[in-house]
């Protein structure tokens, strides 16, 4: 589900037009709202709110009765949708090796690319205060 939720709402979608989808049914239409944050003091210590975040969530029922939920950050109700289907569709004996193989491994490639670009790009910055000579008269 995290690779989903990283994922943007139109690969999602094109990845999914690849695929003969069953019927389905919007069992929560898309929608998105607030939810408080929580936070604790030094990791572990007492727990604070921390502010609001929008959420979008969606939940979809297949023809053969599997139920997917599907929830994201920010104001994305369609890509609610369309990860409540991929949940829905993986229970699924007929569509759940089909899904992790055609959407969901390649979509976790790219985000693993991404964020191996990312963290090179951060490295390159990276400054070593252990070589630096120290001006003492």
């Amino acid at each position: 589900m995290a690779v989903l939720a990283h994922a943007e709402a139109g690969e999602i979608a094109a990845r999914l037009r690849a695929i003969p989808l069953p019927r389905h049914e919007d069992l929560r239409a898309p929608e998105h709202g607030l939810v408080m944050l929580r936070g604790r003091v030094g990791g572990d210590g007492a727990p604070f709110n921390l502010g609001e975040a929008t959420v979008s969530r969606a939940a979809v029922r297949l023809a053969s009765g599997e139920v997917g939920f599907g929830y994201t950050l920010g104001r994305e109700p369609e890509k609610a949708r369309l990860i409540a289907l991929c949940d829905a569709l993986v229970q699924s004996r007929e569509f759940g090796s089909l899904v992790e193989r055609d959407i969901i491994a390649p979509l976790r490639e790219q985000l693993m690319t991404r964020r191996k670009q990312a963290a090179a790009e951060t490295a390159a910055t990276k400054v070593d205060f252990y070589t630096m000579v120290r001006g003492e008269g």
